[in-house]
């Protein structure tokens, strides 16, 4: 089910995000992953933030969003390949009015899912929002 964020709940998408990222960043060097880490509250507080909960309550995955893009969306490794990224685009899209997400280029994954979905490249940055040479990507969806 996916449910909005109360701040009780940063902890566990602090943990999400520090378990996808250190098993599937592997471009990301461990000076900015604590960086990224330090700052993740500070992102948290700038978005509409959603999270996937199993039967049993516990969080699955989380959403981030402002305005018509998506910012964040995690899925806990062990969670990853049973539809939450979908049910939460879906949501997004449908609910929210999302048509944007920008991506890291070298997140293979993350690129393929979102074309899969039906984005398309708009636009390429050499260096993410924070400066740092990580390529972005900036995907969009045209909306019915």
């Amino acid at each position: 089910m996916i449910c909005s964020v109360i701040k009780e709940d940063h902890p566990s998408l602090i943990k999400i995000w520090e378990k996808v990222v250190k098993e599937t960043y592997d471009f990301l060097k461990e000076e900015d992953f604590e960086f990224y880490k330090f700052r993740i509250p500070h992102y948290f507080n700038n978005l509409s933030l959603f999270a996937y909960r199993d039967i049993k309550g516990k969080i699955k995955g989380f959403l981030g969003v402002s305005k018509e893009k998506v910012e964040m969306l995690f899925v806990d490794t062990a969670s990853i390949g049973k539809g939450i990224g979908k049910r939460f685009m879906v949501f997004a899209i449908n609910n929210l009015k999302i048509s944007k997400v920008d991506v890291n280029e070298q997140n293979k994954n993350a690129v393929s899912f979102f074309k899969h979905l039906g984005f398309k490249v708009t636009g390429r940055s050499q260096f993410d929002k924070e400066g740092k040479k990580y390529p972005i990507l900036y995907l969009e969806k045209s909306m019915p």
